[in-house]
């Protein structure tokens, strides 16, 4: 059968040796496939091979070992030992590496080291009847369709649990702690005696719905390690994997303090970082926030800033109005996931690289997972993590700015730059290898590096990648296109990561330093042509035409004849000076009709990174585009009246229209009162607020603030762990929104929020903010 993989784990069994375990969604529901008696496996080099027997002469009986043609990346032939529990395996490595005993891909889990050796990525043919081969590689990758709640949690400020809310289209159920109000309730809502009793209810459903995957926000940092909590209070066992397993909890990796948990044929996505993982941005990740922005709605609360005391008073008077909210955020992270198929994404992923589809980040490990089965190929063992963690290898291009406003600039970006330059020019861990090996016919890198013309193969992953995502466009199925943009893109960054086996600070440099002169060049070839580059920015190049009266039809004629010149020189290029086929393909990408290259605040030289300008459509069909890079619009802790006020003084700027009396009149009626609602600073808690201590920033001092009001009001402590804050500057410094009790200081707002943003721009047209504004400032 046709089956897709959901969960993998491997563990020591009595009487069957070493197990692996996967759980699949199929064509015939959900499938447990169990492998006994297996191997897992090392490597050490063959000049080790004595001294590590007499490490391990106790466990002799328990581990075998042969050589085997393969070397690794220093040419030294190695030694393969096999293992028959897991827990010796892991004792060998400990006794092993306490003797400076190498050991070579130890820490690849035998459940992930099966699918590697036989190149199995998501999607399976499942043959139950085949002892030898029960999973086997698809031509096409199959499609599941999983089945999915959404679930939630409601709980006092104490962590005690008042409901849980499960959310499908199909079907939709609340639990509620307490004796049922009188009235008729809906069918969705079921009342249960007391905070055990919901536990039950809440595990009972799980196994009884059955879900392949469960999603929600936040949903594993707090509502299944607060329901792990109270399962253990309650003495509970934790019991929502498939076969009534019980949750593990885990770490991801020692950096990070936060863990995760593992069930058995289930899988838990948390809403957020799915969304990071597929690239998304919002000024907060808030479920309000983000399902106001994708989904044009948000959460059943009448007071979202202070939803603890709503959620409090409805436990104890309004028990209906309680459930409708928990089903709401429920339903609300399923639509989330449904608009942004971030399923779909996820599910993909996994396809392409043989990903969890839980897993979040996971660059290395995809990057492994598709790169080692060729390391083996060509009969070598992959190296270890640095031991000093990586040298940092060169950044992407960033050339110096001519400041400026200028008329008619091009944008002129390369496409999928790194990528092309890892096809064009063979970089591959192995190719850097086998072209030490054999100089005198590779290709030159940087610091030294050489790369064989014939073995290689990153270049050919990149290629086939490349083929996927341009039928993947062609069939507008833009979930599988981000996911490979996002796989191909992240080839770069783990060659130049300590955290990756195969890094290598040779593989990186060849990468970003041949980006920093395809850019020279680039840029040198345009000036050439007569055209005044006035930035550039790792694949972009910035074109100004030096012909204000251009029509935009002309200035985009010229966009495009400068990316064919430019392609057809790199084409030449490379074939005369290296032998080498080019993949490096620029494009022209943006015209803007108006463009500002800011100075560094209080400096006259260019600033990096940011600029503004105004897009013409490039299609003709729609109206300029007011485009901000860097500058206060894109900028979260900036208040509303900035990014207003910049983006309308931009546009009057970028269409010639004198912007003084806007300037003033808009410092006036702030004086005045009349952008009170606009001056809210929104700004995120990144730490606990007890550990600021030395430097106390604007919102601590505001949550402070809040806190002390709400203690002494006998209310929940909102900004103890993390939160958000809103608040405003007033004339005896920041005070929440909600305890405001002092005027606000306009003149903080007009000097720290107006006044840069017009200083960014007006200098350019001869002005500037305190040359208009200061007549009218003395009256204040």
């Amino acid at each position: 059968m046709h089956a897709f993989l959901l969960t993998r784990d491997s563990f020591d069994c009595p009487q069957r040796g070493l197990c692996i375990e996967y759980w699949f969604n199929s064509e015939q529901g959900q499938q447990q496939l169990i492998l006994t008696q297996q191997q897992s496996y090392f490597f050490i080099q063959q000049q080790s091979l004595q001294k590590a027997l007499e490490q391990l002469a106790d466990l002799k009986n328990s581990l075998s070992y042969r050589s085997i043609e393969h070397l690794d990346f220093a040419q030294k032939p190695m030694v393969i030992l096999y293992f028959k529990q897991l827990k010796i395996h892991q004792l060998a490595v400990k006794r092993l590496q306490s003797a400076d005993i190498e050991c070579f891909e130890y820490d690849i889990r035998p459940h992930d080291r099966y699918l590697i050796d036989r190149r199995l990525y998501g999607s399976v043919w499942l043959d139950h009847t085949n002892q030898q081969k029960p999973l086997q590689r698809l031509k096409k990758p199959w499609q599941p369709t999983l089945k999915v709640t959404s679930f939630d949690l409601e709980c006092s400020e104490k962590g005690v649990l008042y409901s849980a809310a499960f959310y499908s289209p199909d079907y939709q159920k609340v639990f509620m702690r307490g004796p049922a109000p009188a009235g008729t309730m809906p069918d969705y809502l079921e009342f249960v005696e007391d905070e055990a009793s919901l536990i039950k209810a809440i595990i009972a459903f799980i196994q009884s719905y059955d879900p392949d995957v469960i999603i929600g926000w936040n949903v594993i940092g707090f509502d299944f390690n607060l329901f792990q909590k109270r399962c253990d209070k309650h003495q509970i066992p934790m019991n929502i994997g498939r076969n009534g397993r019980r949750g593990r909890w885990f770490k991801r990796n020692q950096q990070n303090e936060q863990k995760s948990i593992k069930l058995a044929g289930r899988v838990i996505i948390d809403g957020i970082e799915a969304l990071k993982n597929a690239t998304y941005q919002f000024a907060s990740f808030s479920l309000e926030n983000v399902s106001q922005t994708l989904l044009g709605r948000g959460k059943l609360a009448d007071d979202v800033s202070n939803r603890m005391a709503e959620i409090n008073h409805n436990f104890a008077h309004d028990k209906l109005a309680l459930a409708s909210y928990n089903l709401q955020d429920c339903e609300l992270v399923y639509q989330i996931f449904a608009k942004t198929k971030l399923l779909d994404y996820l599910i993909l992923r996994s396809q392409l690289t043989g990903l969890e589809i839980d897993r979040n980040g996971g660059s290395v490990a995809a990057f492994t997972n598709l790169y080692l089965p060729f390391v083996h190929q060509q009969k070598y063992i992959a190296p270890n993590l640095p031991a000093d963690g990586g040298l940092a290898s060169p950044g992407g291009y960033v050339m110096n700015s001519q400041p400026g406003l200028y008329k008619n600039v091009l944008v002129l970006d390369f496409k999928s730059l790194y990528p092309s330059i890892i096809r064009t020019f063979k970089i591959d861990p192995v190719g850097l290898i086998e072209g030490l090996k054999a100089p005198e016919d590779a290709i030159d890198g940087f610091k030294n590096a050489k790369f064989s013309r014939q073995t290689h193969f990153l270049p050919q992953m990149i290629d086939s990648l490349w083929q996927q995502r341009d039928v993947a466009k062609a069939e507008k199925n833009q979930a599988l296109s981000q996911a490979i943009k996002i796989i191909m893109n992240s080839f770069y960054g783990v060659l130049g990561s300590g955290g990756c086996r195969f890094y290598d600070t040779r593989l990186a440099s060849s990468i970003t330093l041949r980006g920093h002169q395809i850019m020279q060049q680039t840029a040198s070839w345009i000036q050439e042509a007569g055209y005044q580059v006035i930035y550039g920015d790792t694949d972009s190049t910035f074109v100004w035409l030096n012909k204000d009266e251009l029509n935009a039809s002309d200035a985009q004629a010229i966009g495009r004849e400068l990316e064919k010149m430019i392609n057809l020189k790199w084409q030449n290029t490379l074939a005369t000076d290296f032998n080498l086929d080019c993949f490096l393909e620029l494009e022209f990408e943006t015209h803007f009709k108006r463009f500002l290259m800011p100075t560094i605040r209080g400096q006259e030289s260019g600033s990096k990174k940011r600029y503004a300008g105004l897009a013409a459509d490039m299609q003709h069909q729609q109206a300029d585009k007011l485009i901000f890079k860097g500058l206060e619009t894109v900028r979260s802790d900036w208040t509303e009246l900035a990014r207003e006020f910049q983006t309308r003084l931009y546009e009057m700027v970028f269409n010639d229209q004198d912007p003084r009396d806007y300037v003033l009149q808009t410092v006036e009626q702030t004086y005045a009162g009349k952008y009170d609602s606009a001056l809210i600073y929104r700004k995120r808690l990144r730490r606990k607020l007890a550990d600021y201590q030395k430097n106390i920033p604007p919102q601590v001092r505001a949550a402070r603030l809040a806190d002390e009001k709400n203690k002494s009001l006998g209310r929940s402590l909102k900004y103890q762990n993390r939160a958000w804050i809103r608040y405003l500057i007033t004339t005896v410094g920041p005070q929440p929104l909600e305890y405001l009790s002092n005027p606000i200081d306009y003149q903080h707002y007009v000097d720290k929020q107006l006044k840069p943003v017009a200083d960014a721009i007006l200098p350019f047209i001869n002005t500037s903010f305190e040359e208009i504004c200061s007549p009218q400032l003395k009256l204040f």
